[in-house]
């Protein structure tokens, strides 16, 4: 079984064999694709409806934000709730494995800050 280690100027916290590339490299693209953070955090933050996912996302279209809705529910992040009224209503929510997406994206945050401070200081 080949394993892949951090550099040697990284620190090694541990081997990751096939599997586990695969694993990450499937959770990198789905946290990664345009929009799936922003939608996660709009429901965060209290968003449930489509509208208010919608206002809360600067430049995404009725028809992508649909569509990553649907996808998010069938990976299991988010929660689409139907509510029998006149009209229908359609609420949306993060499931635990979706805040736990939105956890463990809060040191990516960090990084990208600290990184981002160290372009400015090259500049």
């Amino acid at each position: 079984m080949k394993t892949i280690s951090a550099p040697h100027s990284a620190p090694q916290l541990h081997a990751i064999d096939d599997d586990e590339c695969r694993l990450f490299r499937e959770a990198a693209e789905l946290a990664g694709r345009k929009w799936t953070a922003a939608i996660l955090l709009a429901l965060a933050r209290g968003a449930e409806r489509f509208s208010e996912i919608h206002t809360s996302i600067d430049g995404i279209s009725d028809r992508l934000l649909a569509a990553r809705l649907r996808e998010l529910e069938a990976q299991g992040l988010v929660t689409r709730t139907v509510v029998p009224s006149t009209p229908v209503q359609i609420r949306y929510g993060l499931t635990q494995s979706g805040g736990e997406l939105i956890t463990i994206l809060q040191p990516l945050v960090r990084w990208a800050k600290r990184s981002g401070s160290r372009d400015e200081a090259d500049a």
